[in-house]
């Protein structure tokens, strides 16, 4: 689904900006169009970190909430959109601390081995997407924050809950990981 939205003359509001204004207004009907209107990027957020669609779904509902709760607090200045995916993140970081694991350990980080460049020129990023996901949820959260979201690891140490030398140690784990799990599908790379 495409976001089409047209601008009016003369200083009336975009049609998202009136959207905006009725989800602050509690309008069920401008609620429901602004969960359509970015449901799917928004669930693609969600989506790095959580595996189960029926636990995405719910914390992207959680999200969303969240986000009609505060929407009053948007200023209109920057991207709705950014705004937006900044609350579903921090649903997204609640959800993780909740659920997962993190074991403190004091662990040397090894210098990353690059994965050969021929074997990932040939992964589509689904199948990708599908190798990150086989990750430990520790690992493959401080992944994705790092890599994906450009997160630092003191940033994400405080959003998730742990040390710095743990994050560094869980991206340093996931990397390893991914790089063994992508050298096992053996693409018949032709020297």
């Amino acid at each position: 689904m495409s976001i089409a939205l047209t601008y009016t003359v003369q200083g009336q509001a975009s049609e998202l900006e009136e959207l905006i204004h009725g989800c602050i207004r509690n309008e069920r009907a401008a609620q429901e169009k602004l969960y359509k209107l970015f449901y799917s990027r928004m669930m693609s957020v969600v989506r790095r970190y959580i595996d189960s669609e029926m636990q995405a779904e719910e914390v992207l509902n959680n999200g969303f909430l969240r986000a009609f709760q505060k929407v009053q607090q948007y200023t209109f200045q920057g991207s709705f959109e950014g705004w937006l995916r900044k609350i579903v993140f921090h649903a997204v970081s609640d959800y993780v601390k909740q659920n997962a694991r993190y074991n403190e350990k004091v662990v040397l980080v090894e210098k990353d081995e690059y994965v050969h460049k021929d074997h990932a020129d040939r992964l589509y990023y689904n199948q990708l997407l599908e190798i990150v996901h086989t990750l430990p949820v520790a690992t493959r959260t401080v992944f994705n924050m790092y890599v994906m979201e450009g997160y630092s690891h003191k940033e994400i140490g405080k959003m998730v809950g742990i040390s710095e030398g743990t994050s560094k140690w869980h991206l340093s784990e996931g990397r390893r990981m991914l790089k063994e799990k992508i050298e096992k599908l053996q693409l018949h790379i032709k020297k």
